[in-house]
């Protein structure tokens, strides 16, 4: 299966490299023809939502954000902001992952059941719309422990960065190249991935979760993890952000407590995407 995806390509101008890029994601997309893209708002659905409403035209590109409990209200809005800002045709559709108890029990497979739910809801939109739901993965995912493509690949899905030999730098310098204000936007991830493995998810613990952050971006943290331990509340800021931290602590541990949480602490390793999941997979012995 990895033969028919293009390989990142290194060397050369680094303009006319980012260009190729462009053209070769163009190429997959203007092969599909119809597309319903899964629009987190991300760095990497937002490069194909405005490829392909740019290339095809709004008729033919349906932008489609899930919205849940794991869904935190910062992210559905600027969705809906992105959304107007570029003219994309855009929908909010609503999942029911907590319905599922194996979503609930939040196994290494919790990302499995969450992409398969989406899908359940995309799939018959796609169908209405003759078209094929497509997913912004890259290259640089494809090492990762991401259960999530598998359901959505099960069910169909598309990865058009993943075709065109696109890894994580490389959306971002096309993104912009294009002028697209998403280019250096922080990596993003449901709030559920705040949660050890094994800890149930649920609709008062993801509330808590996101409280907590939006208080924290308040205060002008704008990267960030709110690590849920039960009573503590385990911070993850960008090293660069650490000392600011620092001095504002009083004004960070009223924050954080205000959700709910008894204990706050701030993690001196600084902010790394999915370090909950690495710690599980690695215990777990599966490959990240």
């Amino acid at each position: 299966m990895a033969s028919a995806y293009a390989e990142p390509v290194t060397g050369g101008n680094p303009a006319e490299l980012t260009g190729d890029a462009l053209v070769r994601l163009q190429a997959v997309l203007a092969r599909l023809g119809r597309v319903v893209v899964a629009f987190s708002g991300g760095v990497d659905s937002a490069l194909v939502a405005a490829v392909a409403t740019k290339l095809l035209g709004a008729r033919q590109v349906l932008c489609a954000t899930a919205v849940s409990p794991s869904l935190a209200p910062e992210d559905q809005a600027h969705c809906a902001g992105i959304a107007g800002e570029w003219g994309l045709r855009w929908v909010a559709v609503t999942t029911r992952e907590l319905d599922d108890p194996a979503y609930v029990r939040n196994d290494l497979d919790r990302c499995y059941h969450c992409k398969r739910e989406l899908m359940d809801v995309l799939v018959p939109l796609a169908e209405s719309e003759q078209a094929t739901v497509v997913l912004g993965v890259n290259l640089d995912d494809l090492s990762d422990h991401r259960p999530g493509q598998k359901a959505a690949a099960e069910r169909g899905a598309v990865f058009p960065l993943v075709q065109a030999g696109l890894d994580k730098a490389m959306v971002r310098e096309v993104s912009q190249m294009l002028g697209l204000r998403t280019w250096d936007r922080p990596a993003t991830a449901c709030l559920a991935s705040r949660l050890p493995y094994g800890t149930p998810v649920s609709v008062g613990v993801l509330g808590q979760v996101a409280a907590a952050e939006s208080s924290l971006r308040r205060l002008g943290f704008d990267a960030l993890r709110v690590r849920h331990h039960g009573d503590l509340a385990r911070i993850e800021l960008p090293l660069a952000d650490l000392d600011r931290a620092i001095d504002t602590r009083d004004e960070i541990v009223t924050a954080v407590r205000g959700a709910g949480y008894r204990y706050v602490t701030l993690d001196l390793k600084g902010l790394r995407s999915g370090s909950l999941s690495s710690a599980a997979a690695a215990a777990a012995g599966v490959r990240r």
